[in-house]
């Protein structure tokens, strides 16, 4: 047992030192091998350095060459650049030289001329010196021989030369005047002809009435109703008075409230058209009538503003000119009044050189206070500039509203546009309309105004009573007296009649020198 411990304990000893030794032999083999290495990477790195500075060494004498050749080049430019300047320098002085050359020259001249000019001077001092004498000679010879002095002669020459003067000025200034009126009234017609042209609206003449046709008689009992419930309720809720008489098929509304009567005819047009006729359809009808006529109302004056090229306006003004639409002056539609005068003034404005938007504006609303002069108290200029003023329009808009009709001073040559083409739209034929009853009075009392004159013999109301002639008593009445007679007529005739346009007063006189031969 002994023996074999001791023999695996030698063989262990054995063991190890056999591991030893050979581990001590792959150390030193492996550090031969790493050594090895080393070496040769120090001698690749050294070879690597020398290649890197022959590199080096080489770019440094290229760079070096390159530097040489840029320096050459750049010396020879600076060179020929020299040389170019020199030679600039040098004809730039030869040009100076020249030039002073030719200032010397130049001042020598002038140095001359200025001799030349002041001997000339001297001279024209002599020579005047010699004309006054000799016209102070011949001053007082004159003075001598007409035995005025100078003072005088002049005084008498120049109160002459004058009256003269004044005489031929008075001349000149009366064919100025009548030249210039001609050329004026030729030109004011062209303009007024040519916007007249230009501009062309419909007019439709309305009544306090409209006629209501029925498909047959039978309706007229259905509307009345039973105890007449249906014609009460219908009259109270419009208030338009419905005339049912003997005219065939036939029902007159009348009113004097145009916007009503609308609403009325539309009421019974569709009352008529359902055949439903008892109070409660009546009020219903009614309501959607008028929300229907309000409607109409703000399309009309949408309409009106877009075909008169009026933007901007404030929707009650729109509204305001849809109303327009119901009211009538002399039988004229007043919105179509109101069109028309926008677009003759605007024509206007466009001959004359004024802003034409302006002029539109001002004349589409100049009526604008006629679509609520019922309503409330005041004249529809009054209440049209009001209108303007509440809904911000400018002051040449509202000062064109006033002035149409003169009550204000126009302030604007647009407010001159305006009442002219009112004027215009109003007095050409077949704009307006009158009664015959009211027509022969008009032209009665413009005779009579005329008759009330001390000197008239006759007077005649002619084309249409846009003219009346007065023939005078020439004995009371001589050509003085005859112009003041015509104005003192037209300012009369202002005062106390209203009509449409203008009139003409033609006063006449004549002498008549009577023999008889025997």
């Amino acid at each position: 047992m002994m023996y074999v411990i001791v023999g695996a304990a030698s063989f262990v000893i054995a063991f190890a030192i056999a591991a030893f030794i050979f581990w001590n032999a792959g150390i030193a083999d492996h550090k031969k091998k790493y050594e090895s290495k080393v070496g040769s990477a120090e001698e690749r790195s050294k070879q690597i350095i020398e290649d890197a500075l022959k590199e080096a060494e080489q770019k440094k004498r290229e760079a070096i060459i390159e530097a040489k050749d840029e320096i050459s080049k750049a010396r020879d430019e600076l060179e020929k650049e020299r040389k170019d300047r020199m030679r600039e320098c040098a004809n730039a002085e030869r040009r100076v030289i020249s030039k002073e050359d030719a200032v010397d020259k130049k001042a020598e001249a002038l140095e001359k001329r200025d001799q030349r000019m002041a001997q000339k001077e001297a001279e024209l001092d002599r020579m005047r010196a010699e004309v006054a004498a000799s016209h102070q000679k011949q001053l007082e010879e004159l003075e001598r021989i007409s035995g005025l002095t100078s003072e005088q002669a002049k005084e008498y020459l120049l109160k002459s030369v004058e009256e003269d003067v004044k005489h031929e000025t008075a001349v000149m200034i009366k064919d100025l005047e009548t030249q210039a009126k001609d050329e004026a009234d030729k030109k004011a017609k062209d303009i007024i002809v040519t916007a007249i042209q230009r501009c062309a609206a419909d007019h439709v003449a309305e009544s306090t009435i409209s006629v209501v046709q029925l498909p047959n008689d039978e309706m007229k009992g259905r509307i009345i109703g039973r105890e007449g419930r249906n014609i009460r309720t219908f009259e109270t809720m419009t208030g338009i008075e419905l005339i049912i008489d003997d005219t065939p098929e036939a029902i007159v509304l009348s009113g004097f409230d145009p916007i009503r009567r609308e609403v009325a005819r539309i009421t019974l047009e569709r009352l008529i058209a359902d055949g439903r006729i008892h109070p409660a359809r009546i009020e219903e009808m009614v309501e959607k009538a008028q929300k229907e006529v309000e409607t109409m109302i703000r399309e009309e004056g949408e309409n009106a503003a877009l075909e008169c090229g009026v933007h901007g306006l404030h929707p009650e003004l729109i509204k305001l000119l849809g109303r327009m639409k119901f009211r009538t002056s002399y039988g004229q539609n007043a919105l179509k009044h109101s069109i028309e005068v926008a677009n003759l003034s605007g024509l206007l404005a466009s001959e004359v050189g004024v802003d034409v938007k302006t002029a539109k504006r001002a004349g589409l609303l100049h009526d604008i206070g006629k679509s609520v002069d019922h309503e409330q108290e005041g004249t529809h200029v009054q209440l049209g500039a009001d209108l303007c003023r509440k809904y911000k329009e400018n002051a040449t808009i509202v000062n064109a509203v006033e002035a149409h009709h003169g009550d204000v001073e126009p302030q604007s040559l647009v407010a001159w546009i305006v009442q002219a083409a009112d004027t215009i739209s109003a007095a050409r034929p077949g704009a307006r309309r009158e009664t015959l009853e009211a027509y022969t009075q008009r032209l009665r009392q413009l005779e009579d105004i005329s008759n009330s004159f001390k000197g008239v013999d006759k007077s005649f109301a002619i084309q249409a009573g846009r003219e009346v002639r007065v023939m005078v008593i020439p004995e009371q009445i001589n050509d003085d007296e005859m112009v003041l007679l015509a104005r003192d007529l037209s300012k009369k005739i202002e005062a106390e009649l209203e009509y449409p346009g203008q009139i003409k007063v033609n006063v006449i006189r004549e002498s008549r020198a009577i023999e008889y031969a025997k």
